[in-house]
């Protein structure tokens, strides 16, 4: 426990670590919570779901087009003008979105696009200053704890949305998560200038050698395509939460089983942080698949379990492995990026795990047709497995044994 402490004492101790980690992650707070609200408004405009879940996707293939994109501009510095820029137009387009008549709902889907394409890279930004500031021990507890708290938003957004959306309806939860997203990314912007870390030298250096898609770097496409699988095989576990709870009657019971699961995550990113060494990617990753094909016999229609609940000590050891698994998976690719273009290779990085969640979130409803939910979960275990097997070919960093 005293080394799990020493390793975040550290944190504390590198200059500026922890207002940049605070804005980076308010940055993002709003982005989980959404599509919660984006589907109220366009339905209480349409009565239509599949129309909400048009612009919601529009949304979607906006941020995950522009990743990279935004990766470079973050990679030849001006970070500070890069957050305010695009948050005060991402800003604009949430509330543009929000006041449309609903007569014009047609008019959402290409504004959603341009909205998503509009998203500030507060993320690829954190994560590539990370291994600027901060180095060994210290390096590998910032990632966990960027993994661990992360989790946390996938909790607190959705609360806030659907919080925001039962007091001041779908336009109002859409203005506030505007007003959120600002303010974390003008936040973010002065933390970055009052660390001097707004110029090219502040993410990577100066730039050089020809411009070939990172993609065509193999160590880093292996990287890549790892957490397109992994994060596919988590996003499905909580599409298979929510179903569940519909089968059961009570949505309610999504909100706290889906807590229940980051609870766990959360509690083993913040042991796996402070542990001294580097640590062995293909362990957790087996970890995370193993943790996820655990929960398929407890479910309809292999098991009806008398409460949902019962399920719960299960559903923690099962996320143990999950922000563990991301936070070495992120410290990896931040290794093995060239120095100048470590924000381009997060934003390809945002790229794939949207695309993961966009691919599993068909093919997770179409076994949970077929087969019930523990089809579903069937299916995100066999993607986390993928995601494992691919792990065993990422080259280990220095001294990795954990």
């Amino acid at each position: 426990m005293n080394r799990v402490l020493t390793s975040y004492r550290r944190l504390l101790g590198v200059p500026r670590l922890p207002s940049l980690l605070f804005w980076s992650l308010l940055a993002r707070l709003h982005i989980a919570g959404l599509p919660i609200a984006v589907t109220f408004l366009v339905a209480g405009w349409t009565d239509s779901y599949a129309l909400a879940g048009l612009v919601s996707g529009a949304l979607t293939v906006g941020t995950a087009l522009a990743g990279p994109v935004r990766g470079r501009m973050a990679d030849r510095g001006s970070t500070d003008r890069l957050m305010a820029g695009s948050g005060l137009g991402y800003a604009a387009g949430l509330a543009a979105l929000a006041l449309l008549p609903a007569a014009l709902w047609w008019a959402a889907i290409p504004l959603a696009l341009v909205t998503g394409l509009l998203l500030p890279p507060a993320g690829q930004i954190g994560r590539a200053l990370w291994p600027r500031i901060t180095t060994g021990p210290a390096r590998q507890a910032v990632y966990a704890s960027e993994a661990t708290l992360q989790e946390l938003l996938f909790v607190v957004g959705p609360l806030l949305a659907a919080g925001a959306v039962g007091v001041i309806g779908g336009r109002g939860a859409v203005v506030l998560l505007a007003a959120v997203s600002l303010t974390g990314a003008l936040g973010f912007a002065v933390a970055l200038r009052r660390a001097g870390l707004t110029g090219v030298a502040g993410i990577g250096g100066a730039q050089g050698g020809p411009r070939r898609s990172l993609l065509g770097h193999p160590p880093l496409a292996l990287v890549i395509g790892l957490c397109l699988l992994l994060v596919g095989g988590l996003g499905a576990v909580d599409l298979v939460i929510v179903a569940w709870a519909r089968e059961l009657g009570a949505p309610g019971y999504a909100g706290g089983l889906a807590a229940i699961w980051a609870l766990g995550s959360l509690v083993g990113g913040l042991v796996a942080g402070g542990l001294p060494g580097a640590p062995h990617i293909p362990r957790r990753a087996f970890g995370a698949a193993a943790g996820t094909a655990l929960l398929v016999p407890l479910l309809p229609p292999v098991l009806h379990l008398p409460s949902p609940w019962l399920i719960s000590p299960v559903l923690f050891a099962s996320g143990l492995a999950i922000a563990p698994t991301l936070a070495a998976v992120m410290d990896r690719l931040g290794e093995l990026a060239p120095e100048h273009r470590r924000a381009e290779a997060f934003g390809w990085l945002s790229t794939a795990t949207t695309t993961g969640i966009s691919f599993a979130a068909p093919l997770t409803g179409w076994l949970i047709d077929l087969g019930g939910v523990a089809a579903g979960v069937a299916g995100a275990a066999l993607l986390a497995l993928g995601a494992a097997l691919l792990s065993l070919f990422v080259r280990p960093g220095p001294s990795a044994g954990r």
